[in-house]
């Protein structure tokens, strides 16, 4: 059996990564990667398994059968009393210093979120530069200390005065790897090593302050991985003596199609950390596409009028996530409001509408918080839940029996329109761009320069993964735009891609830099699609630089579904290491 010895990790260089990697925290790093590394593996082929099964044969995922976890009258542990205000979390990266003091710190109105979500996920940028720099700002702002100067504009970021939001860490998910960090040559999970930082650094120091510790667990599909994040906890609570008698917490992000079906059963697995399921709206429609991207029945509408609250069997699933959480006592997070602030007050007017008739809607059917990107919308989004709670209002009995909503996958109403593909295509350039310099999270209006009122929305790689998608799906089963008596191929969403690009390209500074990094997204874009053409659901997280650097270089990406395809495979690392030789 190999030992726990710190010299087995290597990293890559990246400013302050040494100040994180001593041989402490390497050996507690090695114990984690040699007891759950290999799992972490299995569980992404038994992933794989399961989207086969949907792509080749249609079998779709289902329920467990009948288990103590599904059964009985069992509960979660208490659950902490923060965890259960109602109001909002801020979400945003918490490797950028500036936009991380920003959402600690009161909006407008003088008022705190709830909760920060420090995120190192969707947000942050999937480099190992952003995941020790989101280590260092966790620490610092638990111990109050971080700041940022920024010299360009003369602007400096404190954390203010009073009570902090309640941390709600969120790790790149096990289906990724980290390619800048190695165990014997072996890239290390990314889990692994994001949540190991966590808890080493800023989860030390919360437990030595009397805090909690709580965790979004990322991209979850089947109820075995939250046993593996259980396992994660224990191991390292037998390892690091702070945390010995910590509380640490995990909510589950219901944002894949299988975990839909095993809500009861990740709470279950959690065991003494679960604490609740939060409604993850972007990325359960992009897994929903996913698994019927072979089927030419189940062509959506365009996404962007795909309501959850008017869209029946979308809304059944949050109801039956609240069903469960009041059945085993755990806490409801509802979702994201994205609107960014605009300098036209009719902009802020209308988004501040459509944010607070959403957060009454989740609210009502007995969410308790959700998410707000900007604290600009903060108040706004925090108060339908403040005041329905605060009313005393209280689910009904009804609204806690989960068989009251079954889950019956569909096909949305709406159109299919080549505007509709044209936003998306818009939408994944810009996105795209911003993942190029650095950035997981961008504020886009994929209607820049279109009559109307819409304020920009910030966008992270669920977006992103939701427009790829919903592109492919067209292009590989001809989707036809009935009032425009077009159907959708690759060189349709070559040239709008191409016309979008030169819009854009149009209404920015002009800078050779700019330009050639929005022309490099583009090349990425097509790649990203043509992948999904293919069967090929590959992360954008799981892409090294380099990787991206050669498509940029390469011709573009032909789209077009005829001739052989690749078969089926996740959105994991697992093929990448096999895979490096032959391009991305």
């Amino acid at each position: 059996m190999k030992t726990a010895d710190a010299t087995r990790v290597k990293f890559a260089p990246a400013e302050d990564a040494a100040r994180l990697f001593t041989p402490a925290f390497c050996e507690y790093l090695v114990l984690l990667h040699d007891t759950l590394g290999a799992r972490a593996l299995e569980l992404r082929a038994r992933r794989a398994e399961i989207l086969r099964a949907a792509l080749n044969q249609h079998v779709m995922p289902g329920h467990p059968p009948v288990s103590a976890a599904n059964t009985g009258d069992w509960r979660v542990p208490a659950v902490p009393d923060e965890l259960r205000k109602p109001g909002i979390e801020i979400s945003g990266p918490c490797s950028i210093t500036p936009m991380f003091i920003n959402a600690l710190n009161p909006g407008p109105e003088g008022e705190r979120a709830e909760g920060d979500l420090d995120d190192d996920e969707d947000s942050g940028g999937h480099r190992l530069i952003d995941t020790v720099r989101a280590a260092h700002n966790r620490l610092a702002a638990v111990n109050r200390e971080l700041t940022f100067e920024d010299r360009e504009r003369g602007k400096s970021y404190r954390i203010a005065p009073g009570e902090l939001p309640f941390f709600m860490h969120r790790e790149r998910g096990l289906h990724l790897d980290e390619p800048d960090v190695t165990i014997d040559g072996t890239p290390v999970n990314a889990a692994i090593l994001g949540t190991a930082l966590t808890l080493f650094y800023a989860g030390r120091a919360q437990a030595d302050r009397g805090q909690g510790i709580y965790f979004y667990l990322p991209k979850l599909e089947l109820a075995p991985e939250a046993r593996w994040y259980r396992d994660l906890f224990d191991l390292s609570r037998g390892r690091l003596s702070s945390l010995q008698n910590a509380t640490i917490r995990a909510v589950v992000l219901v944002e894949s199609l299988p975990c839909v079906y095993q809500m009861e059963e990740m709470l279950w697995e959690l065991g003494p950390y679960a604490a609740g399921l939060n409604a993850a709206r972007w990325d359960l429609k992009a897994s929903i596409f996913e698994f019927v991207m072979a089927d030419p029945k189940q062509v959506w509408p365009d996404r962007f009028g795909v309501d959850i609250k008017t869209t029946p069997f979308l809304a059944n699933i949050f109801r039956r996530l609240v069903a469960i959480c009041l059945k085993r006592g755990a806490v409801p997070i509802g979702g994201m409001a994205t609107a960014l602030p605009s300098n036209d007050p009719e902009v802020n007017r209308t988004a501040g509408e459509a944010i607070q008739k959403d957060k009454e809607w989740e609210a009502a059917q007995g969410f308790i918080r959700a998410w707000v990107a900007h604290i600009f919308h903060m108040k706004t989004a925090a108060d339908p839940f403040k005041k329905l709670i605060g009313s005393g209002w209280t689910p009904t009995p009804e609204m806690a029996k989960p068989g009251n909503y079954p889950v019956k996958i569909g096909v949305p109403a709406g159109p299919v329109t080549v505007e509709g593909t044209r936003r998306n295509a818009r939408m994944l350039i810009e996105y795209v761009e911003g993942w190029l310099n650095g950035r997981g999270a961008k504020g886009i209006d994929s209607l820049e320069g279109k009559p109307g009122v819409h304020p920009a929305l910030m966008e992270d790689l669920a977006t992103g993964r939701m427009s790829v998608a919903q592109i492919a799906q067209r292009i590989r089963h001809h989707a036809k735009d009935p009032q425009a008596g077009v159907a959708h191929d690759g060189a349709l969403v070559k040239r709008l891609l191409q016309e979008e690009l030169a819009d854009i390209l149009s209404r920015r500074p002009k800078s050779a830099e700019v330009e050639t990094r929005y022309r490099n997204a583009m090349k990425v874009a097509m790649r990203w699609v043509k992948n999904y053409t293919e069967l090929d659901f590959r992360s954008l997280g799981a892409y090294t630089r380099a990787e991206l650097d050669a498509i940029a270089r390469a011709p573009d990406a032909r789209l077009s579904v005829s001739g052989p395809r690749r078969p089926p495979r996740g959105r994991g690392s697992t093929a990448r290491r096999r895979r490096r030789s032959s391009g991305p």
